[in-house]
């Protein structure tokens, strides 16, 4: 993190480099950076594309240990290396053969032409294929406002030539390819690409749905048989709402989201209407850091003030009927008497922490109806530690909490399990008898009366008072299961009585209280949008 904004790794281009300068003839290396960040769910971009890989450490994290092949040290420079101590840690943790590790600096220079002799030395070159049908594996792509998307791909099999008609396999889109070539770094064309080689095409595609990243190219003539292995549609696992806070910036919000999905496939919106804030969009993400750049390109590339609701997951709904419903929005949620049961996502999440800080760690996991899978050492002082825990339980700050209680040195990596049942309810927030949809919430039935009490509590003290008695309850269907009350404003009918029959005093305070009842029935309280904005926020820690 610098500057107050945090600096994301993401997969970086391709690239073709000329390795002649290590001495003697050596065969052009394509490269691929990748990086499997945590909070884009089942994006492993560039884990399918390459054969081999770099493992690229500086310490051993949970990545280290799940993705691994060639160990290359990097950062040997800075002073306080310690090589020999991190390829011990690498053959007690990960179990793998450091004999041949390689040292190297990537800011000094040193290793790097170790690493190019290794890669030629160790690697073998890929099969010739040229004979078959192409199969080339797309692995990225990005929208080029003059010439449409550009497809980022890796040959398989066959050969592919500028001028060729082109087939996407899985959104069955075909086009003529204008342009390929290869980066190095800058694009270069080519007249042709062989098995093995990794380019870029050109072809006037208009949006990146129509190239998605994993799907297959071949002829449009000669199509391959079977498409590669590896392709998944990318399917949102987080939602949430974003409003504009300035109402007439609702069509800028929406064209800053169509720009940024030209880009991104990923992401996924459509609008969405809220009583309280408006105008807006619910949007499907990856994961929670994908959530986080959006957000974050929006506010500072199209200068947009934003409300951001509290991130919800995917349910799935059983109906009596027998239907199943894909829920994200609470307000969507069916009727008690219509529904049958509710699963949830599931995650699998391993996290690696030095021995002194276990029993936090697993406390925070139990907290968040984690199920615990099993514990093993891994080295003298740390341990990993597997759970199962519903993923709505991690959108919220369950990662600052387990670097919090690690004091920084835990570490996690999570992936999808798949649905589970679960005692699952909506928690719905009235205030002076109206339902209030935006805070509306689906919650576990145990964590009910806690997140309730907190939000009625808050919204006491942010609601402003009003003429009469405003009551905030948090209910689950018709039962209240928490509530607060704003007292009322009130006047003193009895100053002007310093004395007389008690009589009087009663007269006036009756009619008194026969006009704040007939103001409650037909008042309203509005709720401003900093009280929304607080129990949002609230709601991003209690849940």
């Amino acid at each position: 993190m610098t500057g107050g904004h945090w600096i994301v790794n993401l997969p970086v281009r391709s690239g073709s480099s000329d390795n002649s300068s290590t001495g003697g003839y050596r065969p052009p290396l394509d490269n691929l950076g990748t990086q499997k960040t945590l909070g884009f769910l089942g994006s492993g971009l560039g884990f399918d594309t390459c054969k081999y890989a770099l493992k690229l450490i500086n310490q051993i994290r949970s990545n280290s240990v799940f993705n691994y092949n060639e160990p290359v040290l990097n950062k040997i420079d800075l002073p306080g290396a310690e090589p020999d101590r991190v390829i011990k840690e690498i053959e007690e943790i990960v179990g793998l053969d450091c004999s041949n590790a390689i040292l190297c600096s990537a800011k000094e220079g040193i290793g790097i032409i170790d690493i190019l002799n290794a890669i030629v030395a160790r690697i073998p070159s890929p099969e010739d294929t040229s004979k078959r049908p192409l199969r080339a594996l797309i692995f990225d792509s990005y929208y080029d406002p003059y010439r449409g998307v550009i497809v980022y791909f890796r040959v398989v099999d066959g050969t592919i030539k500028k001028g060729d008609r082109v087939y996407f396999m899985a959104s069955g889109k075909d086009y003529f390819a204008d342009e390929i070539g290869v980066l190095s770094p800058s694009q270069l064309q080519v007249e042709e690409l062989y098995a093995g080689e990794v380019g870029y095409l050109s072809a006037s595609i208009r949006t990146v749905a129509d190239a998605r990243v994993g799907d297959t190219i071949t002829h449009y003539g000669r199509k391959a048989i079977n498409s590669l292995p590896g392709y998944e549609e990318a399917t949102p696992m987080v939602f949430c709402g974003l409003f504009p806070v300035d109402a007439d910036q609702f069509s800028e919000l929406r064209d800053a989201l169509e720009k940024l999905q030209l880009n991104d496939a990923a992401l996924k919106f459509e609008p969405e209407t809220s009583s309280a804030m408006g105008f807006g969009f619910r949007c499907g993400f990856l994961g929670l850091l994908h959530m986080e750049i959006v957000q974050e390109r929006l506010e500072r590339e199209y200068n947009l003030s934003l409300i951001t609701t509290a991130p919800s997951v995917v349910y799935r709904v059983n109906c009596v009927n027998g239907d199943t419903v894909e829920c994200s929005n609470p307000s969507l949620l069916p009727e008690p008497g219509k529904r049958k049961s509710i699963e949830e996502p599931f995650v699998k999440i391993e996290m690696l922490t030095p021995k002194d800080y276990i029993g936090s760690l697993m406390e925070l996991a139990q907290e968040r109806r984690g199920q615990f899978k099993e514990m093993k050492f891994i080295a003298e002082n740390r341990a990993s530690i597997t759970y199962e825990l519903p993923l709505a339980e991690m959108v919220g700050d369950f990662f600052d909490q387990l670097k919090s209680r690690s004091k920084g040195y835990a570490s996690m990596e999570y992936t999808f399990v798949g649905y589970k049942e679960s005692n699952l309810i909506k928690l719905d927030i009235r205030i002076n008898g109206d339902s209030v949809e935006p805070l509306a919430t689906i919650v576990h039935n145990d964590k009910a009366y806690s997140v309730g009490r907190a939000l009625t509590l808050k919204l006491k003290e942010l609601i402003p008072r009003q003429m009469f008695k405003v009551p905030i309850q948090a209910c689950i269907g018709s039962k209240v299961i928490a509530s607060e009350a704003i007292s009322a404003i009130r006047k003193d009918v009895l100053a002007k009585c310093y004395g007389g029959d008690i009589s009087r005093k009663k007269k006036l305070l009756k009619k008194q209280a026969e006009g704040k009842k007939r103001m409650k029935s037909i008042g309203k309280v509005d709720v401003p949008q900093e009280a929304f904005m607080a129990v949002l926020k609230l709601e991003k820690e209690v849940i």
